[in-house]
This record gives C-alpha cells, sequence and structure tokens, in this order.
C-alpha cells in the first residue's frame, strides 16, 4: 500500500500520450472468449482492472502469455468453467461482461454479483433484458445463473442506451443464429472499438458509431491482431489538468469526434485548446471564465450518453470549475453517489454547495490549499490529484490503488510534465 504525496502550485509542460481504452480493452478481452484461435492485443493499458480481468479469463480455461506491459496474447481453445470466480467478480465491474461470450460458447454461467466503484446503483436490467431478447433464461439467487441451449438473432430495443449492456448483447449476438438488431445501442468510443475488434475476427457488425447496431450471425470467429484505441478520458482529465495548473501541453491521439464532445462540457468554463496534427495543444494561460447562457443566466454543465460530456469526466470538469471566475451548475445525472468527494474540494478551499446528490454549485476563483484525502473511486481519485496539483502546499492522496485501476502509471507519467507527485509507502 503506497499513497501520492503531491508538491502543488508548479505549472507543467510537455507531451502526454494517452495510454488505451481501459473501457475498451476489458469487454475486448472478455471477447477473445469467443474464438479458439490466439487473438494478440496491442496498446493494452497495464492497469489494475485490465489484470484483474485477464486473470478471470486464465480462471475460465484461457492460455494467457504477456508478451510485454501493453501487448497480450490469449487463447481460449478449451474453457474449463462455467462459474465466474466470485473473488474475482468482486474486484471489477466488468466481470459481467463474459457472461455474453460463456453463453455463446457453453451455453450456460453462473455469475456472481460484479464489483467496481461505489458511485451509485448500477443496474443490470439492461444485460439482462438483451441476453433473454437473444434467448436466454436467467435466474437471480445470489448469483445470476443464465443458460441459453441456442442464441438466436433478434430485434432489441434497449431500455437504456447502457455501455456494458449494449457490450454484452454484442458479444453474445455476433456468434448467435440469424440477424440481431440492437436498437437504443450506445455508441461510445470504447463501444465502436469492441465492434471493430469483433469484426477483425470475423463478425459481421453494421451501424458501428451509431445508436443501432445490425449484426449478422456467423458460425465462428478467428483469430486476429487488433490495436486498443486512445482512452479519451485520459485525454480529457489531461486537458482538465493543464487548464487547472495553467500549464502548456500537447497531447497526442485525439480525434476530432473527441474533441467535439469534451467541448461541450469545457467551453462552458472558458477552456479552449488548438488542434494540431493528430492531436492538440493546450495554451498554457487561458481565461478560465464561465460563459454564461444567454440573458445572463448561470449555465449548467451536464453528462449523458455519447456523444454527449462523458460521465467520466463530471469530476474532472467539477475540479476545473474551481479555478474558473463565474459560477456554474454541474450536473451528474447517471450515478447517484459520484458528487460525493465534493466534502474533499471544499476542506481544500473549494467554494462548491452539494445540492442534492447529482447535482452541485460551484462558484469560483477559488485558492485551494494542500491536505490529505482519501480516493474514493477512479474519477475521483484523479480529479483530487488534480486539485493537489493545483493547489498551494503539499497534499496526500491516500487509497491511490482506485486511482491505479483506470490510470495507467500516473505517477510516472505526470513527473514527466513536471509534476511533483511520489510515491511513498505507508
Amino acid at each position: 500500500m503506497s499513497y501520492f504525496r503531491i508538491e502543488g502550485g508548479r505549472p507543467l509542460a510537455g507531451t502526454f500520450t494517452p495510454a488505451g481504452n481501459k473501457n475498451a480493452a476489458l469487454p475486448i478481452l472478455a471477447g477473445c472468449l469467443l474464438t479458439e484461435e490466439p487473438v494478440r492485443l496491442t496498446n493494452v493499458p497495464d492497469i489494475r482492472d485490465v489484470r484483474t480481468m485477464v486473470d478471470l479469463l486464465a480462471s475460465l480455461g484461457a492460455e494467457v502469455h504477456w508478451e510485454s506491459p501493453s501487448e497480450v496474447v490469449l487463447r481460449a481453445t478449451q474453457l474449463t468453467g462455467r462459474k465466474i470466480d466470485p473473488e474475482l467478480a468482486a474486484n471489477i465491474r466488468a466481470s459481467v461482461l463474459v457472461a455474453g461470450p460463456l453463453l455463446a460458447r457453453q451455453s450456460e454461467v453462473e455469475l456472481p454479483p460484479p464489483g467496481g466503484d461505489v458511485i451509485g446503483r448500477r443496474r443490470l436490467d439492461t444485460h439482462f433484458l438483451a441476453l433473454t431478447g437473444l434467448g436466454a433464461s436467467i435466474e437471480a439467487s445470489g448469483s445470476y445463473y443464465m443458460r441459453a441451449p441456442r442464441l438466436r438473432g433478434a430485434d432489441i430495443f434497449l431500455d437504456e442506451p447502457s455501455v456494458t449492456g449494449t457490450e454484452n448483447a454484442v458479444l453474445a449476438a455476433v456468434t448467435a443464429s440469424g440477424i440481431s438488431r440492437i436498437r437504443n445501442a450506445a455508441a461510445e468510443p470504447h463501444v465502436q472499438d469492441l465492434c471493430r475488434f469483433l469484426n477483425v475476427l470475423g463478425a459481421r457488425i453494421g451501424g458501428i458509431g451509431t445508436h443501432i447496431l445490425e449484426i449478422e450471425g456467423v458460425d465462428r470467429l478467428s483469430g486476429g491482431e487488433y490495436r486498443i484505441g486512445p482512452d479519451h478520458v485520459e485525454v480529457g482529465s489531461v486537458i482538465g489538468l493543464a487548464a487547472c495548473t495553467r500549464s502548456e501541453v500537447m497531447i497526442e491521439q485525439v480525434s476530432r469526434e473527441v474533441q467535439d464532445t469534451l467541448r461541450l462540457g469545457f467551453s462552458r468554463l472558458g477552456l479552449d485548446w488548438d488542434a494540431v496534427d493528430d492531436g492538440i495543444h493546450v495554451p498554457g494561460e487561458q481565461s478560465l471564465e464561465v460563459e454564461a447562457d444567454f440573458g445572463g443566466q448561470i449555465p449548467k454543465i451536464d453528462d449523458g450518453p455519447w456523444p454527449a460530456f462523458p460521465a467520466d469526466l463530471i469530476s474532472i470538469a467539477l475540479v476545473v470549475a474551481t479555478q474558473c471566475r463565474g459560477t456554474v451548475l454541474v450536473h451528474e445525472k447517471m450515478f447517484e453517489s459520484r458528487m460525493f468527494f465534493v466534502d474533499k474540494l471544499i476542506s481544500m478551499g473549494g467554494r462548491i454547495i452539494l445540492c442534492d446528490p447529482h447535482r452541485a454549485v460551484v462558484a469560483g476563483p477559488a485558492r485551494l490549499r494542500g491536505a490529505r484525502l482519501q480516493s474514493p473511486d477512479i474519477r475521483a481519485g484523479m480529479a483530487l490529484v488534480i486539485a493537489a496539483l493545483t493547489a498551494e502546499g503539499e497534499s496526500e492522496i491516500h487509497n491511490i490503488e482506485q486511482i491505479e485501476r483506470g490510470y495507467e502509471r500516473v505517477d510516472e507519467r505526470l513527473r514527466g510534465l513536471g509534476a511533483a507527485i511520489e510515491r511513498v509507502p505507508e
């Protein structure tokens, strides 16, 4: 166990390259169970959640070989288990993503309740709606026992555009007999990445990037090689860091699509950047003034399904708002416990009113002070790192294992930008 010791108030500079997308790596790893042939994945983020998922696949009989910290070869020639290890499942929300592949390969699976961040209720109903629509039966008694002698294509309208629910439906449908149509599907970059990966293995998925996916089932998938795309949440996190610390930073591998989505939230805080080649340049000095709505009304930053501003960046936007002139309402629509880290920002000097579990009013700019903090979850933990690097004086951030579930070698990579952050043994 270690913690981060951070000296704040220093400007940063340099070039940042985002790691592979965590939320793409996890379903893609689960998708490797669909084929008996070897699959090579590159640009895999070396983080705790990925290592846990790999351990889970190995416990089911998959052969796993790490060629390097960012490259892994998997082969699921013979699966030896239908019951998912409860301890591994409790450590990772994405354990639910093996349900679709195991139903496709073995016709049954016993799934313990998945773990993950404690950011509110995270329902599984959308997963079950999709899987039962494809022919599965599900019994719940502590664990979830699912059985599907034969998966059949179907026209499914999801009750919400759930990312993991869409992914599970896709994973189950690609080898189901007939044609599937998934409507109200999630369209986030990591969902697109999963679909492109499966197409490389021989799946037939159309409508990628839209909210209607058309899937023609195939008898089997082959092996192949796939490079996982960059993590747009890391990109947004570093944009927020650059803004708060008044730093000039280059960020590589940022598509136009990602830039447009991130601007939905950050532009309301007076934050902007320039497109350069395949990346962006964040200027060192920006006005950071809240852009009022027409008529001078207080604006709102809120999240939603892609291409709306990502829920995983609401915590980051809230920290940026503490450094902006003006008042803004931050509305987290999706998870009712994600805003509960604001008390830590208030203890650092942030001028924030938590209205209810979903909304906070932020007035700035505020002079933040160093503090001793606990990371409650992945995204709030990164938000606290940004706050600490912005604050005057020294901070300690404990429970950093939460942060490292989603950000690869975060201390080392931030030191590459000049951040005064060190890992200290407890």
